[in-house]
């Protein structure tokens, strides 16, 4: 109704159905006599004087021309005498040709009446020239209801833009709400744990708080902040991921020297392929360990706490040292068992050896 109200008298669609097409509802109501002098014409006038005269005062009386002399009502009424005129001389002219016709060829067949629907649209009634300017007002009031039909979609459109952001904003305001609600239950519980004497206990209650640590080159807020974490046992993730590799690398070692010590000396190729399989696995550990290192290098805020990747040829080469040297202490540790028992069978005779026999 407000989109309605604000187009113009002269552009809201006015159309009837006559037969089955759509036409105008304009209908002259003016004497033709009339119309002439208000066109400012004479009866007899040719169309160019006609169009002529309407332009002028068209510009002269158009709302929207701009000019001082501008005037709707006087407009209205050089239009409608305009297209009251224009009928006239349509329909003296259609009479001309009727006369005309029938006097050089009475017998002449004429065209089906049908045929002068097959233009424009199947609109209007009349004269060729008749249905053109019926027409020409078909086509406007259809533009009309288009540009209608596309001001009420657009507006549409904004209004459902509007809803949403309005619907937005209520949830990020009570999202808010909620957020400032929490923060105050919470000031009220210290406040109330306060008033009972609940952080009495505290440790270094009464003494200033050590605000700033002694570097000058870290942030004391950042300084803090890692002091509480650190108090309360929590870690970062970096130093977690730097233990959990060293634990990793320490307990793979020892399950490759293990390993190693289960098959004994010399190997057969029984055991040398287990020794293979071993190994194989033991490389597909360390791949793994060196995954882990590239995310802790990625997460370490300190250039020089960087780990490098483990070698697995390196790591084995090791467990087979760590090995050899296992095997030569225990072989030293036996060597000095038998020299005790000698010792022995010289101290006590044949006493220790025949307790030695027994056992």
């Amino acid at each position: 109704m407000v989109q309605q109200a604000m187009i113009p008298r002269s552009l809201k669609p006015c159309s009837y159905i006559c037969g089955n097409r759509l036409l105008s509802d304009y209908k002259p109501k003016r004497n033709v006599k009339d119309s002439y002098k208000i066109l400012e014409l004479e009866e007899g006038c040719s169309l160019d004087d006609i169009r002529n005269s309407y332009r002028s005062l068209a510009k002269k009386y158009h709302p929207d021309s701009g000019s001082i002399t501008a005037d709707s009502e006087a407009f209205m009424k050089v239009e409608a005498a305009y297209r009251v005129v224009l009928s006239h001389v349509a329909s003296k002219k259609k009479s001309n040709d009727g006369k005309e016709e029938g006097e050089e060829d009475p017998f002449k067949s004429n065209a089906p009446q049908h045929r002068h629907y097959l233009s424009f649209e199947g609109v209007g009634f009349g004269t060729p020239s008749q249905r053109e300017k019926q027409y020409m007002q078909f086509r406007v009031d259809r533009a009309t209801e288009q540009v209608l039909e596309y001001r009420k979609q657009k507006l549409e459109s904004q209004y459902v833009a509007t809803d949403l952001m309005t619907a937005k904003d209520v949830r990020q305001s009570k999202k808010v709400k909620i957020t400032q609600a929490v923060e105050r239950l919470v000031e009220d519980l210290i406040q109330e744990s306060m008033a009972k004497g609940d952080f009495d206990n505290l440790r270094g209650k009464g003494k200033p708080l050590q605000k700033f640590s002694d570097c000058p080159h870290i942030d004391p807020m950042t300084h803090n902040l890692n002091r509480i974490l650190i108090d309360n046992g929590y870690q970062p993730e970096w130093i977690l991921l730097q233990k959990e590799i060293r634990e990793t690398i320490e307990r793979l070692r020892k399950s490759m020297v293990a390993s190693r010590s289960k098959l004994g000396e010399p190997m057969t190729p029984y055991r040398q392929k287990q020794w293979s399989r071993v190994c194989e696995q033991f490389a597909e550990d360390i791949r793994k360990l060196n995954k882990r290192i590239d995310n802790f290098n990625l997460v370490v805020p300190i250039l020089s706490r960087q780990m490098v990747h483990f070698n697995a040829d390196k790591e084995i080469v090791r467990a087979q040292k760590a090995h050899e040297a296992l095997m030569e202490n225990r072989e030293a540790s036996g060597s000095g068992t038998k020299e005790n028992e000698q010792e022995d069978v010289k101290r006590f005779g044949w006493k220790s050896s025949l307790l030695k026999w027994l056992n």
